[in-house]
């Protein structure tokens, strides 16, 4: 098993997206990047703690590719805006991967690659070290599947599953 932590707009929508996929056992919503000891969404929201809203996701290389966990990350987020996604703003909603050692970095660096001849602008996504992750509140775990008709996850995160769900269909779980 491996794990990615990976930042791009609010947890929920990542969260979301992961969990669909075949291979991928486990996905954490939390916080990570900032300076603050135990952060909470409250706190977070405003900005002021430098972290970032993430989720761990935990895969089966087997069976899922490294290289498609990262490809459905610049998927599912414009990695072209900077400290925002969509009307989420702030640092705390930055395009964000978090490495574990330099091979993981190195990963992170194709991922961008690959992404960077997709997208046209400049990609803004930040590599930074993985430091102390801070699992989000129960709440923000699986938040789409225990709130499907929440106006956000209608608007925002649905688009998103069905986008990643569409461009990655062999690797979408069986209904």
């Amino acid at each position: 098993m491996r794990t990615f932590v990976l930042a791009g707009g609010c947890f929920w929508c990542l969260d979301a997206v992961y969990r669909t996929l075949e291979g991928v056992q486990d996905v954490v919503s939390g916080y990570t990047g900032g300076s603050m000891p135990e952060p909470d969404y409250e706190t977070v929201c405003t900005g002021a703690t430098g972290h970032a809203e993430a989720v761990a996701v935990t895969f089966d290389e087997t069976i899922i590719p490294a290289s498609v966990i990262l490809d459905v990350f610049f998927t599912l987020h414009d990695p072209r805006q900077l400290n925002r996604q969509g009307a989420d703003v702030g640092t705390q909603y930055r395009s964000a991967m978090f490495y574990e050692g330099e091979e993981q970095r190195e990963e992170f660096e194709a991922a961008i690659a690959r992404a960077s001849e997709i997208w046209d602008g400049g990609i803004v996504t930040t590599l930074e070290p993985l430091g102390r992750w801070w699992p989000a509140e129960d709440y923000h775990q699986d938040f789409f599947a225990k709130n499907p008709g929440q106006g956000y996850c209608l608007a925002v995160a649905l688009p998103k599953v069905n986008k990643v769900r569409k461009s990655f269909a062999s690797y979408v779980k069986a209904a």
